[in-house]
């Protein structure tokens, strides 16, 4: 007990004295993570509407593959970023591996089946009546995905936030693609790992800290969404 007790109190000293490596493992898991939720938006938000809204042969198939990536292994993941971006796979030339960006392509791989499944669920749930008053005024498609979207946006918002709590999580992409390079690439994840097997104890501690915060945050931000959605119906 005196153990932890111990390791606690030096895991709060390292924090407010702001430890310059404790300090950018945390800065670099922000950076990754943000770049990681904003790719997973862009692509996901789109691909969900469209397999929400449209009806096409092969939807139900593409549906089930979607929610099985839900569950896909994130060291499975990285190992195939790893193979397309070293030297010898077809992106070895961009230069993206041990690199934040490198990082940040696998784990937008996570996000995007998560964002891509609850946006699809959101709006096969929203009301028949919308697309149809919105194709009787003539809505270009642009104009029904971007109404639609909006409508959906509280969903839209907890499908982000529900991903980036996975994606700050994970340590499988964030090792095998960013290599744990000190100052450069190390996160909050693949720190804990290091430190704690190095007996460096505090500051797996410290760093454990800083991540129950970030998911205390995103499941208060989960709960003020969802009440925010209550409000509005």
């Amino acid at each position: 007990m005196d153990y932890l007790l111990d390791g606690l109190v030096r895991a709060f000293i390292l924090l407010f004295q702001l430890d310059a490596e404790t300090y950018s493992a945390i800065y670099t898991t922000l950076s990754v993570s943000s770049l990681s939720i904003i790719g997973s938006l862009v692509l996901g938000a789109p691909l969900g509407f469209l397999l929400g809204h449209a009806d096409f042969p092969g939807k139900r198939a593409l549906r089930m593959l979607v929610d099985t990536l839900l569950s896909f292994p994130t060291v499975v993941i990285g190992l195939l970023v790893y193979a397309f971006l070293s030297r010898q796979g077809p992106l070895g030339e961009l230069g993206l591996l041990f690199t934040v960006p490198g990082i940040a392509v696998g784990q937008t791989i996570l996000g995007l089946p998560i964002i891509i499944a609850m946006t699809a669920t959101a709006v096969e749930n929203m009301d028949r009546r919308l697309r149809w008053t919105l194709q009787t005024l003539g809505a270009s498609r642009r104009q029904v995905l971007i109404t639609t979207l909006w409508e959906a946006r509280y969903h839209l918002a907890l499908a982000a936030v529900a991903a980036y709590g996975r994606i700050v999580s994970e340590v499988g992409i964030s090792m095998m693609v960013g290599g744990n390079i000190k100052w450069h690439t190390r996160t909050i994840t693949t720190a804990i790992a290091l430190e704690t097997g190095k007996g460096q104890f505090a500051v797996g501690i410290a760093l454990g800290l800083v991540l129950l915060c970030i998911a205390f945050l995103v499941n208060l931000a989960v709960s003020g969404l969802r009440r925010l959605a209550e409000h509005d119906r």
